[in-house]
């Protein structure tokens, strides 16, 4: 009886579905730090990168997504700090 108890109590964390990377998708070699409308939807709303999980890129255009966000603030096209 204490075994059922204890499994309902356990919190149920909410998994992320396998996505497969949007830039393999399109065939995207660069990850170009002049296209903001890209770059934005990869920023929360405070202007944080978002994470590799989150976001469903993969680990080499996440290092190339973070380096033009790190370009676009640089030029003044995508704001430091959020509204």
């Amino acid at each position: 009886m204490r075994e059922k108890r204890d499994k309902k109590d356990k919190k149920k964390f909410k998994r992320f579905a396998p996505r497969s990377c949007r830039f393999e998708r399109l065939g995207v070699e660069l990850v170009d730090w002049k296209d903001v409308a890209t770059l934005q939807r990869l920023c929360t709303g405070q202007s944080k990168i978002l994470a590799r999980k989150r976001s469903g890129t993969s680990a080499l255009f996440q290092r190339k997504v973070k380096e033009a966000i790190k370009r676009a603030r640089y030029m003044a096209l995508i704001p430091y700090a959020g509204n």
